[in-house]
């Protein structure tokens, strides 16, 4: 029993420890991520297809598995989207898009059109 006790007291204590550094851990991506942010809007501002490669900075991981960013004309990023579900969807989200997308190449992108697969 008394080995039961100190193997579940070795266990909590590894898990606090592991909490405690990943505090520390997110702590210190906290204080460098403007600055982060500001090196990476800098190295995007300079590329020519700056708002392809901001689209998925600007929609997340998950977002970005499922669509692609295709174009880029006249203050147009298109987007395409899998299905008419998804476009309705995005729709929704597409002022906050655009506004991450354009702190990343300096504004110059006016709208996002979320066009379906040609087929």
């Amino acid at each position: 029993m008394a080995r039961a006790q100190a193997l579940r007291h070795c266990c909590f204590c590894h898990v606090l420890r592991r909490a405690q550094q990943n505090a520390r851990i997110k702590s210190l991506v906290e204080r460098i991520a403007p600055s982060l942010e500001k090196v990476v809007a800098g190295g995007l501002r300079r590329a020519p297809d700056a708002p392809l490669l901001a689209w998925p900075l600007a929609c997340g991981s998950t977002v970005a598995a499922r669509t692609r960013a295709l174009g880029f004309t006249q203050g147009v990023l298109q987007v395409e989207v899998p299905d008419a579900g998804w476009r309705a969807e995005l729709q929704h989200f597409a002022p906050q898009y655009l506004a991450v997308v354009n702190r990343y190449v300096s504004g110059n992108v006016s709208r996002i059109e979320f066009v379906l697969p040609t087929k």
